[in-house]
């Protein structure tokens, strides 16, 4: 028996059930003993559909006749796909023989290989009854602070917010079944008539299959067995749909289609279609605006408004003149309704192309803290603290700063154009009407945003570009790049097209239709015609010029906290998310390294001590805690020493001598119990869950979280009082609410005071003012901060705040591979991270965060606080001049602990016998973890004072990396104008340790302070 034969047996089968008996259709057959009952069954079925058809004196067998003409429509090379190679004669016996009631001797028909068929089509059908209790897949919205939407979040096929049959207008239910199933109130779930009319006309008229089928069929398709074009789907839809007529009414069949329906523009269901199409409601919808979307679901690309506007107009006609036919409306309700405009407004250009981070983040508060097991199981309204337009600057700044330091340290490579848009121009030139479709299936959705595995959706093409119908005046290749979907949909550098390469040159086109000349950078020599590629314009005088920016393999991320709050206003976890959805804010851990210091600075000065302490930076050694394992000895960044310095110094140029002496009667009598205070601070500013109580931790070996240093700067921010980190600010369902954020207030951490808090925090505004942060000098009277830089520069951080905000800042390379890769020598946190923060916080006060010089202390600390004068080398006390300091009161008397550590006579037995310029390293000195571990040998002095007041010009430099030499700072007394005891002009090849000396100066050997940086 013919293969095709077999099918269509098996098909009609399942049709002469559904049809003459629905409440009795047997799923499985005998092929042995049940081949009299399918021939019975088969004759039924038949007789069944000349009647229906009698009764619309439509004759059958001369539509047959008329369709079996031309056998080669039906057996040739045209012929549809699913018909191809039937035997045309066996067909005609076969009719004859069911439905002409005649018993051919010839006769094709086996009963045991349809039975056969059939059997395997049905095996583990789909329930009706999960149909009739289906909760559809939902979008939910995001709004950002200020009550805006921002986002969706919602799975493939999902992005749609179901709405009940009853708030769907009866003009628009109407369209639809005008549209699509014009007998639905009156079939049972099967339209016999328009099964055959669909048969017939597959075999008269090649091309795409029709395939008959009701809006309950679709439904069944839609949300149950699947859209394959195959007999098996077929033979199950209609047993489903059959099924599921006798367990539903028609408007919860109308409701179940109407709400899983596929648009276009990404919209599945009326409410979503409605909302993407015209900006509103499904009940606000007007008769034309109805029926323009009751004509999309035939074919949502073929009839895209966007695409085609004629094609969707006449459409829409189609659609009304069927209303008109079956007396939903008048004809001059249709002619008005013709003659309007289509009405839909333009693609929204608005739609999320930042923050895929922050939502994953928020789904997964959702499950955590409103108890939501998914965002996509109905549709919600999630409120959250994002800052929509600090998003996308943190975002913008963090894949800035990264691709700078890969071109900056020569890593960067180019690895081929993003997409190339060559078919798509080609496709455009081309473009020609082509042949109206019988239907066309929701296609696979667009990369759906807000969610990880609408994320992978997004996996490019060899060109994921397709034709958009535009104005004649736009060249081939400007609606190409307008049409295009970048695999790396979240990267903030504009997309350009190639359009000349070669000795005159490379010039890109861009989207607005301008024409730029390229600088090819590492891509020079490798660029082809119609690449697509990722641009940064330099816009000036004349022709627009673009340098090419390369995706860089380094990773980042940053987070923006307010500090009363702990609101998320901004988060990026990475470069791009399309590359990597790990969150590396909340859900890795790395080495902080001097970003942690400050935990001891805190509890040093908790403990009593006052910045001005001075302190040896030169080697030390602490014994093994418990006398078990090794003894430790840092070393500075540098390698170096400068002997004594104060405390304030030492956290302001990142000694890691200074910071381990700390440990040696800084805080507590020894050092293994000084080692626990500052874990007890840790632990309760909830950076840690446990301390690991090794020396090594106070320089920032134990690896942290980034939102929860972010959560513990935040709290130096407050004096002690630490907020917890949240972005979820409620949840609503249908006007309802579902959760709301509680309200509570900073947790203060106790183990410190108000007092040391604030010390600290002027010790940290000394890093951006002069010490390993002073790029950030421009902006010092509003930030205070930290960098970081872990063993072997694998991590460079920076951590700080304003008096609103928290900023941290992190870039590497990622070692899931086992393999740590390090950043290069001397890219630290003050080279690679503070660049980023200055960009972050400048996109902050552009975006509403208040700008305000840091605050002073709170009425509760400056009771406890007296502000004096110091000469800030030595930290002695000065009548007048030098620099305020701020000295914690005991009794109400100022607690002189300057000589605490270093006591005088100490000072004069150790005077300096010959010069030394070693100051500190003022690009970020003692941020390594290697150093921890005393591996790193050698030393670097620098080449400006570390206490000079530097500013960069922030209108021409926003990066803070340049400085204008016209303001630079006056020299201390007795001192070059740039701080040098031996003076080394700027950028000399000679500002090294074996650079040139100036004169030999004389010295008083009981000269115990000034200029001598060697203190």
């Amino acid at each position: 028996m013919n293969a095709i034969l077999i099918k269509l047996f098996a098909t009609a089968l399942t049709l002469s059930q559904v049809t003459t008996r629905p409440d009795a259709v047997r799923t499985q057959f005998d092929p042995a003993k049940d081949g009299a009952e399918v021939v019975a069954i088969l004759r039924d079925g038949c007789a069944h559909m000349r009647k229906s058809f009698d009764i619309e004196d439509i004759n059958l067998d001369e539509l047959i006749s008329t369709a079996m003409e031309d056998p080669s429509a039906v057996a040739g090379d045209n012929a549809p796909k699913i018909l191809h190679g039937l035997d045309l004669t066996e067909l005609n016996t076969s009719y004859k023989q069911f439905c002409k009631g005649e018993n051919p001797a010839n006769s094709p028909f086996e009963a045991g290989a349809v039975i056969a068929f059939y059997n395997n089509a049905v095996k583990d059908l789909p329930s009706a009854e999960a149909l009739r209790d289906i909760k559809l897949p939902s979008a939910s919205v995001i709004l950002d602070a200020a009550g805006k939407p921002y986002s969706e979040t919602f799975e493939t096929h999902g992005r749609r917010l179901v709405v009940p049959i009853s708030g769907v207008p009866d003009l628009v239910q109407k369209a639809f079944v005008a549209a699509e199933d014009k007998r639905f109130y009156q079939h049972h779930g099967i339209d016999e008539r328009g099964v055959i009319r669909a048969f017939v006309g597959n075999l008269a008229s090649p091309g795409r299959p029709a395939g008959g089928s009701t809006i309950t069929q679709q439904v069944v398709k839609n949300l149950s067995v699947g859209d394959d074009v195959t007999y098996e789907r077929k033979i199950r839809e209609m047993i489903v749909a059959s099924r599921l007529e006798r367990l539903q009414t028609k408007p919860q069949i109308l409701g179940l289609y109407l709400n899983g329906i596929y648009l276009g523009r990404g919209a599945y269901g009326i409410e979503m279609a409605a909302r993407s199409w015209f900006g509103k409601s499904v009940g606000a919808l007007t008769l034309p605006e109805a029926a323009l979307l009751a004509g999309l679901p035939k074919g949502p690309n073929y009839y895209s408004p966007d695409k085609y506007p004629e094609r969707a107009k006449e459409r829409r006609a189609y659609v009304l003149s069927r209303m008109k036919e079956e007396g939903t409306i008048t004809e001059a309700e249709m002619n008005t309704a013709m003659a309007a405009d289509l009405g839909i407004k333009p693609p929204d250009a608005a739609r999320q192309d930042s923050g895929f981070y922050l939502v994953d983040h928020l789904a997964r508060e959702a499950r955590t803290f409103a108890g939501l097991e998914s965002l996509t199981n109905a549709s919600y309204t999630l409120r959250a603290t994002v800052n929509a337009g600090l998003q996308s600057a943190v975002e913008g700044a963090l894949q800035e700063g990264l691709a700078t330091y890969e071109r900056g340290t020569g890593r960067a490579r180019y690895e081929g154009p993003e997409l190339n848009l060559s078919e798509a121009i080609k496709r455009i030139e081309a473009a020609a009407p082509v042949p109206e479709p019988a239907a066309e299936p929701a296609p696979a959705p667009e990369a759906q945003k807000g969610s990880r595995k609408a994320a992978a959706a997004k996996a490019p093409t060899k060109s994921a570009v397709q034709p958009t119908r535009q104005p004649t005046r736009q060249p081939s290749w400007q609606r190409a790049l307008i049409s295009a979907r970048p695999p790396l949909y979240d990267v903030r550098w504009p997309l350009a097209v190639v359009l000349q390469t070669g000795k005159n040159g490379t010039r890109v086109g861009l989207p607005d239709g301008r024409i730029a000349s390229l600088e090819p950078g590492p891509a020079r020599g490798k660029l082809q015609l119609y690449d697509a590629v990722r641009v940064r314009l330099r816009e000036g005088k004349g022709s627009p010029r673009a340098d090419l920016r390369v995706r860089p393999t380094v990773q980042g991320a940053a987070i923006v906290l307010e500090n009363r709050t702990g609101k998320i206003l901004a988060m990026s976890g990475g470069f791009s998310y399309p590359l990597s959805q790990l969150n590396r804010v909340t859900q890795t851990v790395r080495q902080p390294g001097s970003t942690l210091k400050p935990l001891t600075y805190l509890a040093a000065l908790n403990a009593g001590l006052q910045p001005n302490t001075l302190v040896m930076d030169a080697p030390v050694t602490l014994p093994p805690i418990g006398g078990v394992g090794d003894s430790w000895s840092p070393k500075n960044y540098d390698g170096g020493g400068s002997g004594a310095t104060t405390i304030r110094r030492g956290l302001e140029f990142s000694k890691n001598l200074v910071t381990a002496r700390l440990l040696q009667g800084g805080i507590a009598a020894k050092a293994p119990d000084s080692l626990q205070r500052v874990c007890d601070i840790a632990l309760e500013a909830q950076l840690y869950a446990e301390c690991e109580r090794y020396y090594p931790f106070v320089l920032g070996a134990q690896p942290v979280r980034m939102i929860d240093l972010a959560s513990f700067y935040a709290a130096i921010a407050n004096e002690g009082a630490r907020p917890s980190a949240y972005a979820l600010e409620a949840v609503e369902r249908d006007g309802r609410p579902v959760y709301s954020h509680p309200g509570k207030a900073p947790v203060r951490i106790g183990s410190a005071d108000r007092v040391a808090f604030y010390q600290l925090k002027t010790m940290l505004q000394g890093v951006t003012q002069h010490g390993t942060a002073a790029a950030l000098s421009g902006i010092s009277p509003y930030v205070a901060g930290k960098t970081g830089t872990s063993e072997n520069e694998n991590d460079a951080w920076f951590a700080g705040f304003s008096n609103e905000i928290t900023v941290v800042v992190w870039a590497g390379y990622d070692n899931a591979d086992g393999v740590r890769r390090t950043l290069g020598r001397g890219q630290t946190g003050g080279h690679v991270s503070v660049p980023i923060a200055r960009a972050i916080f400048q996109a902050a006060w552009a975006n509403g965060v208040a700008r305000t010089p840091l605050a002073p202390p709170s009425p509760e600390a400056k009771a406890l606080i007296a502000d004096l004068p110091i000469e800030p080398r030595s930290g002695q006390r000065v009548a007048g001049g030098g620099v305020i300091e701020h000295f914690r009161l005991k009794g109400g008397q100022v607690a002189d602990t300057q000589y605490a550590l270093v006591p005088r006579d100490t000072l004069y037995a150790m005077r300096p016998d010959a010069e030394d310029g070693d100051y500190g390293n003022a690009e970020d000195g003692a941020d390594v973890a290697g150093d921890l571990f005393g591996n790193l040998p050698g030393g670097r002095r620098p080449t400006e004072d570390p206490f000079a007041q530097r500013r960069s010009a922030e209108t021409d430099d926003p990066w803070g990396l340049r400085r204008d030499r016209r303001e630079e700072p006056q020299a201390w007394p007795g001192r070059d104008r740039y701080g040098q005891v031996n003076p080394v002009p700027f950028g000399s090849p000679f500002d090294d340790d074996g650079g040139a000396r100036a004169r030999q100066r004389r010295r008083d050997p009981d000269y115990l302070f000034g200029d001598d940086p060697g203190y």
